[in-house]
């Protein structure tokens, strides 16, 4: 008789454990995400940053031990998609774009490129950050329900700016130091 507890999903990890391992799961994804927003054929850009949404559902699943399926992790993938574009029409404008514009010789590539992968990666950490919240709650794929995270999108889009974005204030602050 084989038991239960050679299955890794069944290991004890603490909340605190499968929570820092999920944050390290979105991060890495994220990236991974990222890179995939610099291919620079148009569309073939955002179905890649879906695939590696998928597959970082799909690895949140199992380390929170909820029941995963591709239809349905493709479905809330784009229920979520749908909830962040509400969120932020401006994001995925921008990801649009960013993808489309690789299409015009030249200048298309380097505005695409520039743009596609810091929207790409954003929104994956956006959509891993809401799904590390709802699996902790105890929430599978079959409850879930975007509009009940808008607040928490919003939250996690600024903390996503302010994780990217370039640290000004170290310069500045040292140039501010010189007194009159």
């Amino acid at each position: 008789m084989a038991t239960e507890t050679s299955d890794p999903a069944t290991t004890p990890m603490t909340d605190a454990e499968r929570e820092e391992a999920a944050g390290q799961l979105v991060d890495r994804f994220s990236l991974w995400s990222g890179a995939a927003g610099l291919i620079p054929v148009p569309l073939i850009d955002i179905v890649a940053v879906g695939g590696v949404q998928l597959q970082m559902l799909r690895k949140l699943s199992e380390l929170y031990g909820v029941p995963f399926t591709d239809n349905r992790g493709k479905s809330v993938i784009a229920s979520c998609a749908g909830a962040i574009i509400s969120a932020s029409t401006a994001t995925t404008t921008a990801m649009t774009f960013g993808s489309l514009i690789k299409g015009i010789p030249g200048i298309g590539s380097a505005v695409g490129a520039l743009t596609m992968p810091v929207y790409s990666a954003g929104a994956t950490y956006v959509i891993g950050r809401v799904f590390m919240k709802h699996f902790a709650s105890g929430g599978t794929l079959l409850d879930f329900n975007p509009p009940d995270y808008r607040e928490f999108i919003k939250t996690q889009q600024a903390k996503f700016r302010r994780k990217s974005a370039p640290s000004a204030d170290t310069s500045s602050s040292a140039a501010g130091t010189t007194g009159s």
